[in-house]
């Protein structure tokens, strides 16, 4: 084995409200409210899955604003209205070969909403 997965991570010129918007639409928690640590505001912002499922997230900041297509993204579960009712924005609905609508965040980081039958219960 050379590599092994340890954490994701997203670019943010808001490191912060990105974090709460992506708490509020994963079902996250910033990872220092359950450690009780404390880091200064313009350090990276972890968070979880509180049930210890998902995968650890990085909120970094970084002063450049994002300008071209991601590289890599998130999928999720999810109602992509919902979504874009909080805030994210819809790039391209499903329909024709792709069964999944491409949303973008707050500050423009893609990711692909599948919305299978029933969400995974929490």
């Amino acid at each position: 084995m050379t590599a092994r997965f340890k954490d994701l991570a997203l670019d943010a010129n808001d490191h912060q409200a990105l974090a709460d918007w992506w708490c509020r639409a994963l079902g996250y928690v910033r990872r220092d409210s359950l450690t009780g640590d404390t880091r200064p505001d313009d350090w990276p912002v972890p968070i979880v899955d509180p049930a210890g499922e998902g995968p650890l997230i990085w909120l970094n900041p970084v002063p450049e604003r994002k300008t071209v297509k991601n590289r890599m993204h998130l999928d999720v579960f999810g109602d992509p209205a919902e979504l874009v009712a909080m805030g994210a924005t819809l790039i391209r609905a499903r329909g024709g070969d792709v069964d999944w609508d491409q949303l973008a965040d707050p500050e423009g980081n893609e990711f692909c909403v599948f919305t299978p039958q029933s969400l995974p219960e929490r």
